[in-house]
């Protein structure tokens, strides 16, 4: 089974990295993280390795989480590629929104680092069974 690609997409270096170290404890996942919109889009369109999901914090400089979900929709590799924000906005309305916005599902921050893979893998088999 090959691993599961997840990129995290977060301005915060912190949570960044304990985000994937996080995320890495699921030795069946392989991260690779960017620190903003911009740089992921680069990473995706330039690079030889695409996401299986997008891992996506809201509130960013420049473009937000919602300015790379829609960038990465109109994108051919990455139309169908799942998205998963991560925000401390968690309330029922600002879920809803994201969530008519496409994204596959959303992740509370703070989030448990023991759990964070297995909330993510939660998220992803819930939206493979409402589609």
């Amino acid at each position: 089974m090959s691993a599961l690609r997840v990129l995290y997409v977060d301005d915060e270096p912190d949570i960044r990295e304990v985000a994937a170290m996080s995320l890495e404890l699921d030795r069946e996942i392989a991260v690779r993280t960017a620190e903003s919109g911009a740089e992921a889009i680069a990473m995706i369109v330039g690079g030889d390795w695409e996401p299986d999901v997008v891992l996506l914090d809201v509130m960013m400089p420049e473009m937000d989480g919602p300015g790379v979900l829609k960038a990465l929709r109109e994108m051919p590799g990455t139309a169908d590629t799942p998205v998963v924000f991560i925000t401390a906005r968690a309330q029922s309305h600002e879920r809803g929104r994201l969530i008519g916005l496409g994204a596959a599902g959303v992740i509370t921050k703070p989030f448990d680092p023991m759990l964070l893979a297995k909330d993510l893998r939660a998220v992803l088999a819930a939206s493979t069974l409402a589609a």
